[in-house]
């Protein structure tokens, strides 16, 4: 009998799975899943961390929006970053870890479009596979282990960089992973809209466009390629103009980011950024002395503090990207991509920190650019080659788990910023708060008041260290510091503060007045309405105080101390 003869494969070129392997695809998936393992636990300790500093002043830690409906989350700015925090909020309410987690999935997100980035550009560099391969992992792995993307990644507020970067990522992978050198109207629309999610995630992505720019300069022919790709520019462009006026008008006025700033001029800020260019550079080599809080003085002449060094130095690293473009080419795109993309944080827009870990997110994978050109360069086998990577990469990896360790607890973090920063007010400030939280008043008080020596006390100083002293027992101070901040500003939660240590310290009419003033002053701040029960129930009025408390409740339905008093008062009520 005649053997059948075997059919052919149906997709041509497919290759043959040979026995006892496991398909390729299970391959990828195991690495992948394996990556993302690994990711967790350099970044475990964080995961664990409560929210801290700025996250408290977020959406959902803000009791008059965390139940307002999705468009009023969304409709001020950064609506896509506004999007994932109302995303989070209503999946896991104020459990920290899933926002973490979330940080961490779109980080590694990032990085997978990171690697998918590189493996193009060295192949557009002419690197033979293997080679090829081991230097795109190293790019992709340094962006997601290097210890510098820690505030951005453990960093709840950080969030906006992550996402930001995930967006832009993906908008230069789809850019670049085109089939030829003209991209078609539907690949444009796709970079578009992710470019836009980019941008509207954080503004500083805006620097994309100078990216895609670089990138069909040095890998697409140069101008040529630029106007090739008409589909894509004309409508970023556009786009542009249309926003220019809106972007122009909170940079002219913001007092913490733009022209409005008055602590230093433009120009100042300029200098100042000469210096700190060079040390986001020494970070990312030799990332010690990390510090959330840098005390960075302001360079306000091109003398001070070695400004024209850095703005030399500066001088010096463009013109090797223009003189270097031919014969380093990977080093000379990888330095000016990561010019432009820190140009709208760190150029001549003043922002009030000068210096911040987090603007380096989207710069590390281009600045890992430089030593790649110098890898592959380099004549030793592909073993030994991956063998110095993988510990570069450990060495990164580890610290970046320690880094770690300090963002899970919010006295270590202060305590390692005020010991970098000792004489910086924000990060002592910090620090009294975070005593303050944890129990610790005697010791909050003290830092309160080392805070209060650095510089002027503000009104959220004056009104932490109020509580700090109440909590403290020390209510004719707690008075003393609330009535302090009342001066500066006068607001319900300040007068009701002093109404709630006056009703603690028996001097009911004056309480309530105050807690009158305040109830005029924000009908719908619920804390009145508590701390005036409070105050009616130790006089002995329940029924006015469980009338007191129901209000409270009604304004804030998650205030848990309101509920607890309400269900004690009615308890007292119904016995005999």
């Amino acid at each position: 009998m005649a053997k059948r003869a075997r059919k052919p494969d149906r997709k041509a070129g497919a290759a043959r799975e040979v026995p006892g392997r496991p398909p390729r695809r299970w391959v990828v998936a195991v690495v992948i899943l394996g990556g993302f393992w690994v990711l967790m636990e350099i970044y475990g300790p964080a995961l664990r961390g409560p929210f801290l500093f700025d996250d408290l002043y977020l959406p959902f830690a803000h009791p008059g929006l965390q139940e307002a409906p999705l468009r009023q989350w969304i409709g001020q700015i950064r609506p896509v970053l506004m999007f994932t925090y109302w995303l989070n909020y209503r999946l896991a309410g104020m459990e920290p870890y899933p926002y973490h987690f979330f940080s961490v999935a779109a980080h590694f997100l990032a990085g997978i479009f990171v690697w998918l980035l590189a493996r193009k550009l060295l192949e557009s560099a002419g690197l033979e596979p293997v080679r090829r391969s081991c230097l795109a992992a190293f790019v992709a792995l340094l962006f997601l282990w290097h210890p510098l993307q820690t505030e951005s990644v453990a960093y709840i507020a950080g969030r906006s960089e992550v996402l930001s970067g995930l967006f832009f990522f993906a908008a230069l992978a789809v850019f670049a992973l085109r089939a030829g050198p003209v991209i078609s109207w539907p690949r444009a629309l796709a970079v578009l809209a992710l470019y836009g999610a980019a941008a509207l995630s954080k503004e500083h992505a805006a620097s994309l466009v100078a990216v895609l720019v670089l990138t069909d300069l040095y890998w697409n022919g140069g101008w040529q390629g630029v106007r090739r790709n008409w589909r894509l520019y004309v409508p970023i462009v556009a786009a542009a103009a249309a926003a220019a006026r809106f972007v122009w008008g909170v940079l002219a006025t913001s007092d913490t980011a733009g022209f409005g700033v008055r602590e230093f001029a433009w120009y100042q800020y300029f200098f100042t950024q000469c210096r700190a260019l060079w040390l986001y550079f020494r970070l990312f080599l030799l990332p010690y002395g990390q510090n959330l809080d840098y005390d960075f003085p302001i360079s306000r002449t091109p003398w001070e503090h070695g400004a024209f060094l850095g703005l030399l130095g500066l001088a010096a690293l463009v013109a090797f990207v223009i003189a270097g473009r031919r014969r380093y080419r990977l080093a000379s795109y990888g330095l000016a991509c990561a010019l432009v993309t820190l140009a709208p944080t760190s150029s001549v827009v003043p922002i009030l920190d000068p210096v911040a870990e987090r603007r380096l997110y989207l710069v590390l994978p281009w600045l890992a650019l430089v030593p790649v050109e110098a890898l592959s360069r380099w004549r030793a086998s592909t073993p030994k080659l991956a063998a110095a990577l993988a510990v570069w990469l450990a060495a990164l990896g580890v610290a970046t788990w320690k880094r770690n360790h300090v963002w899970s607890d919010a006295i270590a973090l202060w305590q390692d910023t005020v010991a970098k920063s000792p004489h910086k007010q924000r990060p002592r400030f910090q620090l009294a708060y975070a005593y303050y939280q944890e129990g610790r008043c005697r010791e909050a008080l003290a830092e309160f008041e080392h805070a209060a020596r650095l510089g002027p006390a503000d009104y959220r100083l004056l009104l932490d260290w109020g509580l700090a002293a109440d909590c403290a027992g020390r209510l004719e101070e707690a008075l003393e510091k609330l009535r302090a901040a009342a001066k500066l500003e006068k607001t319900a939660h300040v007068h009701a503060l002093i109404g709630m240590v006056l009703g603690k310290s028996g001097r009911r009419e004056e309480a309530l007045e105050e807690l009158e003033l305040a109830a005029r002053l924000d009908p719908g701040f619920a804390m009145t309405y508590f701390y005036r029960g409070n105050v009616y129930l130790s006089a002995g009025r329940r029924q006015a105080a469980i009338a007191e408390y129901r209000r409270a409740l009604e304004l804030d339905p998650r205030n848990e101390a309101a509920r607890q008093a309400l269900e004690r008062a009615l308890a007292g009520l119904r016995s005999p």
